[in-house]
């Protein structure tokens, strides 16, 4: 169960639900500008319950990993909900018969290192034919922008549908500078997928790249000095691989 929301107002802004406890569907036209791609809440009580769990900041690091994986599992059935199937002809132990299948070539699952790789598993497990393409970024503490230190994608990303994986969507720096970098590939579709994300992050996001479909399983209050997501999880690559 997922709730769609539109978000194209500042970070101060409220959220407009423009379809509660309903799938999303596509959009009947092209985002632009002024109509972004949705927002989807994936508000399923699995997936809040875990995430509440992970919110919890006694929790141990293979709990927080194991909950990460669990919780990726889930979400992947709405991130996939609307890729497109073909039908094909199969044969069963009793007859023949015409049935759906995803189309074209395989899912690539874009994990945006480091804390995207802790997202990754558990897409896997729901996906295991997804392609896996990499970019490595990390935040400047002082100015916060993106730096890029890796890049690297499958072949033929034309005829592919991208799902770019970071747990946390804050300043949405290095989301924006992710996609930019993947758009040079031109894949068939992106979706931009985050456990928690802020409503800077959003905006800026959408600002961008109002082409691109969100989902996340939280829109949390706003960030603080130190463009940290509140109340959040914490630092979810230090959380995943035991760092500080």
């Amino acid at each position: 169960m997922a709730r769609w929301l539109r978000i194209d107002a500042p970070p101060s802004m409220t959220c407009e639900v423009i379809k509660p406890d309903l799938p999303a569907t596509p959009a009947a036209k092209t985002p632009t500008m002024s109509t972004p791609a949705p927002v989807t809440v994936i508000d399923h009580p699995l997936v809040q319950h875990k995430l509440t769990l992970m919110r919890q900041k006694d929790l141990s690091t293979s709990s927080f990993r194991r909950l990460l994986h669990e919780i990726s599992m889930l979400m992947a059935y709405e991130v996939t909900r609307n890729m497109a199937t073909t039908l094909i002809d199969i044969e069963t132990p009793l007859e023949t018969m015409r049935s759906p299948v995803i189309e074209g070539r395989k899912t690539v699952f874009v994990v945006v290192m480091r804390a995207g790789a802790g997202f990754l598993d558990g897409m896997l497990e729901v996906v295991p034919g997804a392609r896996v393409g990499h970019v490595g970024l990390y935040r400047d503490p002082k100015s916060l922008v993106a730096v890029e230190y890796y890049f690297k994608m499958p072949g033929e990303m034309h005829e592919r549908d991208a799902i770019v994986l970071d747990p946390m969507l804050a300043t949405g720096n290095s989301a924006v500078a992710a996609v930019d970098r993947l758009k040079e590939t031109r894949p068939k579709t992106i979706r931009f997928v985050s456990l928690v994300s802020a409503p800077e992050g959003i905006a800026n996001l959408q600002k961008h790249h109002p082409d691109v479909p969100i989902y996340t399983a939280a829109i949390d209050r706003e960030l603080n000095d130190h463009g940290y997501i509140v109340p959040g999880l914490g630092d979810a690559g230090d959380r995943i691989y035991g760092t500080k």
